[in-house]
């Protein structure tokens, strides 16, 4: 991000808006801009910050145009300027709005404002959010999509000094999901292990990221799609060895083949992977591998499959037969093929 890029180099705007929903983003944005424009010696007396549901714009101001001591440059944050939203405002404080605009205006040289807004959208119709968007310099942190997600992996590998492969980058996606907050710690993680320099493989990432039920489930359904009766029911029975409800592991296995069977549908009828994520609200990364679960069976296979789920979902809930027996004979009826 060159916002980044200009903070790296002390190339500071005097004014700064960091809005969206992704709050790694935002923080990243607050440490570096912390790290970079206050000293040691002047962090003290020269960083502020104010809750503008509690306190009004103008004091903040006040502060933000009182000359830095001990230093160059002051630090304002100020959070929750929902006067940039269209939120009806139920405010413990009244803002002087005017004097914000002569602020954003003719900014103090010698401060670094900053507006957090942990909004998803602003509105764009109000004066004052166009006159901030107009002299701010802006981070609109929304979540990533996939390539973006990935390009941003390769970045904080590369900031922790490691490399990552791309089968790595997509079975940490999957492992860990899509929240930066996490996959930051678990590159921490991963770069300790293999050192500075070192290469993140897809098998470090598989050894070190702990599994939760349902990825645990994913690579048993994986087995069975591809027929590995031995490995199928070697991860059934460890789930069970932990007790694991086999009801539940059966929910998430009957989602899984839905899953592959909506995707199956969806492409046949010519919507791309993208557009099917979008209908099915699922992260595109496991479209992908269910498209490609897909291929290994016909519609009439994957009706078949979800019919006999049902069944045995069934006799589950009226009892007359062990719950993990009749799972486990369920898993080889499909590895079977019948």
């Amino acid at each position: 991000m060159s916002i980044m890029k200009n903070i790296r180099n002390k190339t500071f705007s005097p004014i700064y808006l960091l809005y969206g929903t992704e709050a790694f983003l935002i923080n990243d944005v607050k440490q570096k801009l912390m790290a970079n424009v206050l000293t040691s010696d002047s962090e003290e007396f020269n960083y502020s910050a104010y809750d503008l549901e509690e306190t009004p714009v103008e004091i903040a101001i006040e502060d933000a145009e009182t000359y830095p001591f001990m230093g160059e440059k002051k630090l304002v944050i100020l959070h929750n300027p929902v006067f940039f939203t269209a939120v009806k405002q139920r405010e413990k404080v009244e803002h002087d709005i005017k004097r914000l605009e002569k602020y954003l205006s003719d900014p103090a040289p010698y401060t670094v404002m900053v507006f957090i807004a942990d909004y998803e959208k602003l509105d764009e119709r109000k004066k004052i959010t166009k006159l901030v968007k107009k002299h701010a310099e802006i981070l609109e942190a929304k979540p990533l999509d996939e390539p973006q997600l990935k390009s941003w992996i390769r970045e904080r590998a590369a900031f922790h000094l490691t490399e990552i492969e791309e089968p790595a980058i997509e079975t940490l996606l999957f492992l860990t999901g899509n929240d930066l907050m996490t996959l930051n710690e678990e590159l921490i993680k991963l770069s300790l292990n293999v050192g500075e320099n070192g290469v993140i493989n897809e098998q470090t990432v598989k050894n070190l990221i702990s599994r939760t039920l349902e990825q645990n489930v994913f690579s048993l359904t994986e087995s069975v799609v591809k027929r590995e009766s031995d490995e199928a029911l070697r991860i059934y029975y460890d789930l069970i060895k932990q007790n694991e409800e086999p009801i539940k592991v059966l929910s998430l296995i009957a989602g899984q083949f839905r899953l592959i069977y909506q995707v199956k549908e969806l492409t046949g009828r010519g919507y791309s992977q993208k557009h099917a994520a979008g209908l099915l609200k699922v992260h595109p990364y496991r479209v992908k591998l269910a498209a490609g679960q897909a291929s290994s069976f016909s519609s009439d296979e994957l009706k078949a499959i979800i019919n006999s789920i049902a069944e045995c979902d069934l006799k589950l809930k009226t009892g007359g037969l062990d719950r993990s027996v009749a799972v486990e004979l369920l898993l080889i009826q499909i590895l079977k093929g019948k």
